[in-house]
């Protein structure tokens, strides 16, 4: 029987568990047992359709769909198989798949490379991306406090607001990015912005930063001094990071050689933060497989309830 996940379904998924599928995923594709290769696209006039896909070997695979035509309906699909059959053995449909598998991401990046006395989190993003980093970074650390600033006043004090009644953490809305961001141990910046949205010399030592935004070299949420600083650079799709036209900012020289596999952190092939000083910075792409290894961990909760 195919099991159907709406947006409400994925809803109940608590944090610690969404990170720690999302770590087991970068494991595997670093070990070679997920194929992850970069998404794929259609022109259709006005706008694309996106594929993501990925297989763990011998167990699924499975893909997510969605559309860049902004509808105001417009959702995305996630199709999961089972890989000795070809069954279709879950499917959701919504926005928060995808959302919370990026928050997870997020959370798995700041557990490895943030320092393990990081309590502060500074956001520049007030929507469900911004929200689902946040969501996810305190399930790894045990928050102080969150500043938060985005161009609304109205949906970065909803934001706040969301952060204390959900997260029981205390937090703010500050009026500039600059603000949102000094002295914090965990910067995100999950933005639409096409043009850099900090400076990187308003970061404290130590600090680790989530990008989850554009990060292309023809338009990012981020500029080079972010780069230039960052001791620690990492990505969870090396292979994506190239494939992007054109391609991600820290994918090209003099970045490129830098530029780390979060997998590798995980599995200890290479070394993360090293220092209490150093900057890390971590560059979103979406591993593609991600979305289908959360829903088989989501439907395999589904089937035993059942």
């Amino acid at each position: 029987m195919t099991l159907l996940f709406s947006d409400e379904d994925v809803a109940a998924l608590d944090a610690p568990f969404t990170v720690a599928a999302v770590r087991d995923a970068l494991l595997a594709a670093y070990e070679g047992r997920l194929v992850a290769p970069p998404r794929a696209s259609a022109a259709l006039g006005g706008g694309r359709m996106v594929l993501t896909a990925g297989h763990l070997t011998g167990e699924w695979y499975g893909f997510r769909s969605y559309d860049t035509f902004g509808l105001p309906e417009s959702g995305q699909l996630v199709v999961l198989h089972d890989a000795r059959s070809g069954a279709v053995r879950a499917i959701a449909v919504g926005e928060e798949l995808g959302s919370r598998r990026t928050g997870g991401l997020g959370g798995v990046a700041v557990d490895a490379l943030a320092r393990p006395d990081a309590a502060t989190v500074g956001v520049v993003g007030s929507g469900r991306q911004a929200w689902t980093q946040v969501w996810a970074a305190a399930a790894v650390r045990r928050l102080r406090e969150v500043t938060v600033h985005s161009r609304s006043v109205a949906r970065r004090e909803a934001f706040a607001a969301r952060v204390r009644a959900e997260l029981g953490v205390p937090a703010r809305a500050v009026d500039s990015a600059q603000e949102a961001i000094r002295d914090r141990d965990v910067v995100v910046l999950a933005t639409t912005s096409t043009t850099p949205v900090l400076a990187a010399a308003d970061l404290a030592p130590g600090t680790h930063v989530n990008a989850v935004g554009f990060k292309q070299t023809d338009r990012h949420e981020f500029g080079t001094d972010l780069l230039d600083v960052a001791d620690v650079l990492v990505t969870d799709s090396p292979a994506q990071a190239v494939a992007y036209v054109p391609p991600m900012l820290a994918a090209v020289e003099p970045y490129a050689g830098r530029l780390c596999d979060l997998g590798a952190v995980l599995a200890g092939a290479v070394p993360g933060r090293t220092g209490a000083d150093q900057i890390s910075v971590f560059c979103s792409t979406g591993l593609a497989g991600t979305e289908v290894f959360l829903l088989d961990r989501l439907a395999r909760v589904g089937a035993a309830a059942r």
